[in-house]
């Protein structure tokens, strides 16, 4: 009977255990769901309330049967049988009971310290003594061209791996990722929580960032949105009276948990810039090689993704080509004479003005090759072989300083074309030139001194208008071609012309018409007669002093010379006379003769033949003729300095012939008397290769000369 008693009272209290304890879950669930009811309904009406301040009484007593009495669970209680739900797992929550330190309070829920949540799917927040702090999901670096975000997922993919996982993609431009600067209002809790976690959220882009030419901005960036969130703040104690504002340094003045991150962080960055800076010094040569690295390296910082160099970019000097081996290279010059170049050297240098290529095997001139070097002021291209094929159309353009160019011996057939304003002076001797068109030269106003001598131009294909554009031109050498007259439309400017070598018969009278500032006039190894000069063609130029007609076919001196001219050349004619009075008109008179090898004879000089060249001839040369005596006249010619009579058929030399005995009063004597005096000037007398015996000179024959030995008579052809 006891044992059956015994075994009855045994099973009522097990009835009685399972029954309390299955009610006591129950409530406990009710009471969770009307706690979690309470604390939406009490932050969306009162406000947030400090987890400083706890509540005395959480539950109201719920009656759970007839049969249980009413139980009263204060916090201890809630905290075990909160913990025994959770490792039962039928409900899994953060939510704890408040008045506990270090917990946290996002969206009305309490969290545990380190607790970790996710309010959206790429942010994680976590509760660290008291203040939450989130951060959005890092994501792997890609290195591929375009990278996409699939729908549901928070870091990118490659494109190509997206397309065939899920047609419905988000491309990184349309994305705008979210960060702990600026989150969602129904992300993160309140202002207050969010500001803490910006904070570490600035903290570890700080220290995510390897980029460290990005440091300062993100500095300054996180300055600025300091101050923000200060005026937020300010604004935040107006709403939330009953809240102690976050302050940047506690009661005891220390430095706020935010502010020791941030310091943190920043020493943390100080000390990569300084391990950066040692580590590039040895990666300087390495860090151009690979323009993948440079292009497709990807760094996030909290969610967005920006293109930074791998390396701290340390500038390199640039590379400069070498001269070939013939090459040298001086101040601002570049000489390469005969250095066997093929090609125009590849020059990068803007302070070079002076490029001298002369006798290489140059055929060709691209239109980039002085891009380099486009300031030069003198380039020599001589004795190479370029043609006008191999001469780009704009090969000279851009060298808007160049003042002389020289392509002498060459291949040539055109002058090259767009050549610059600027030039002075252009030498293209020795090629084979054929034709100059009227717009040939017609930009060169600045052109002083052309050379077109070797080639094949003459009257039939140089155009009378070829150099009316030349306003500037003074120096003009066309030797060595085949004109037949003088060159038509020469400029007025002209002071030098140069026609020496060609086949010149004739100077007709309209020739230098418009010359009036010419000064020079080379006409040897022509076929010009003095018949066929004609009366006006020169004898008017005011500033004609020379006139070259050496190696024609002249007979006589010709006439109607200029009456400005000081300097005549006839060497290496047939003159056989020079006719009295020719040089009569001359003003202020006749300087230098030169009659040199032609065949003057006695009978060809007159008396008078040096009229008017007195008192101005300081050279005169009859050597190489056919004179058997010195000319008359000689004596008179006060300003003479230099007589060549040698290699003629002279015989004897009369005392008057050079010097001429003169007579004049004495002012100190009462006797007047006659006396010689020397007033000759002459310097140099050149009577050798004659006929002269020495022996039988007279004392008297050269007394008026200063020094003997300006006398040259040896040797002498005596029979």
């Amino acid at each position: 009977m006891q044992a059956t008693s015994f075994i009855s009272y045994l099973l009522l209290v097990t009835l009685c255990i399972d029954f309390f304890q299955n009610g006591t879950s129950a409530i406990l669930r009710r009471q969770r769901r009307r706690m979690r009811y309470r604390g939406l309904r009490a932050s969306s009406s009162e406000g947030r309330r400090s987890q400083r301040q706890p509540r005395t009484r959480l539950l109201a007593p719920v009656p759970v049967g007839p049969s249980i009495p009413l139980i009263n669970i204060d916090d201890s209680v809630m905290g075990v049988f909160d913990s025994l739900v959770g490792l039962g797992g039928h409900e899994s929550s953060y939510s704890v009971l408040p008045g506990k330190q270090g917990h946290c309070t996002a969206n009305g829920m309490i969290m545990y310290d380190k607790a970790v949540w996710s309010p959206t799917p790429c942010i994680t927040c976590l509760c660290s003594k008291g203040k939450v702090l989130c951060d959005t999901t890092m994501c792997h670096p890609l290195k591929c061209p375009t990278t996409i975000i699939p729908a549901g997922e928070c870091c990118p993919v490659c494109s190509d791996i997206a397309s065939s996982l899920d047609s419905s993609i988000i491309s990184m431009d349309d994305l705008t990722e979210l960060s702990g600067d600026s989150p969602e209002p129904s992300d993160i809790g309140d202002p207050v929580i969010r500001s803490s976690a910006n904070a570490q959220g600035e903290k570890n882009e700080l220290i995510r960032t390897e980029g460290v030419e990005f440091k300062e901005k993100a500095i300054l960036k996180m300055n600025e949105k300091k101050r923000k969130r200060k005026g937020q703040k300010n604004r935040q104690k107006t709403y939330h009276k009953e809240e102690k504002p976050v302050t940047r340094k506690d009661e005891e003045g220390r430095p706020s948990y935010e502010e020791e991150e941030l310091q943190t962080a920043k020493e943390k960055i100080n000390k990569m810039k300084k391990e950066r800076i040692k580590e590039s010094v040895g990666e300087q040569e390495m860090q151009y090689e690979s323009n993948e690295d440079d292009d497709d390296s990807v760094h996030v910082l909290r969610g967005n993704s920006f293109r930074v160099p791998p390396h701290f970019p340390i500038p390199v000097p640039p590379i400069e080509t070498p001269l070939p081996s013939g090459c040298s290279i001086s101040d601002t010059a570049v000489s390469c004479t005969n250095a066997k170049l093929t090609q125009i050297p590849p020059i990068s240098d803007p302070d070079l003005t002076s490029l001298d290529l002369t006798g290489n095997v140059i055929t060709a001139i691209p239109d980039e090759a002085f891009n380099g070097i486009p300031n030069l002021e003198w380039i020599d291209l001589s004795k190479n072989n370029l043609t006008s094929r191999g001469i780009g159309p704009q090969a000279f353009k851009i060298l808007k300083k160049l003042k002389r160019l020289y392509l002498d011996g060459n291949m040539l057939v055109h002058i090259p074309s767009e050549l610059p304003s600027t030039l002075e002076e252009i030498k293209i001797n020795d090629n084979r030139l054929h034709a100059i068109d009227e717009d040939t030269l017609q930009d060169l106003k600045n052109l002083v001194t052309l050379e077109l001598e070797g080639n094949k131009l003459n009257e039939a294909n140089v155009s009378p208008l070829a150099f009316y554009p030349l306003k500037s031109l003074s120096y003009l050498r066309l030797g060595r071609n085949t004109f037949r007259i003088i060159p038509q439309g020469l400029p007025s400017s002209i002071e030098e012309l140069y026609l020496e070598n060609n086949q010149i018969e004739e100077v007709s009278e309209i020739c230098f018409n418009h010359t009036r500032n010419i000064n020079i006039i080379v006409l040897k190894h022509n076929k010009l007669e003095e018949n066929r000069i004609a009366p006006l063609a020169w004898i008017n130029q005011e500033n004609l002093e020379s006139i070259d007609l050496s190696y024609n076919k002249l007979y006589h001196v010709p006439s109607y010379l200029p009456k400005s001219l000081l300097h005549l050349v006839l060497i290496g004619n047939q003159i056989e006379r020079i006719p009295g009075y020719v040089f009569g008109h001359m003003k202020p008179g006749l300087e230098y003769l030169y009659l040199s090898f032609n065949k003057l004879t006695d009978d060809g000089v007159d008396p008078v033949s040096f009229f008017g060249a007195y008192h101005s001839l300081r050279e005169l040369f009859l050597d190489h003729n056919e004179l058997k005596s010195v000319p008359f006249g000689i004596e008179e010619m006060k300003k003479l300095r230099f007589l060549r009579l040698n290699n003629n058929k002279i015989r004897t030399v009369p005392p008057e012939r050079i010097c001429r005995t003169h007579t004049r009063d004495d002012d100190d004597n009462d006797n007047s008397e006659e006396e010689e005096y020397r007033d000759s000037r002459l310097e140099h007398l050149h009577l050798e290769n004659n006929r002269i015996n020495t022996r039988q000179l007279s004392p008297h024959a050269f007394s008026c000369i200063r020094s003997y030995c300006s006398v040259v008579l040896k040797p002498q052809k005596i029979k």
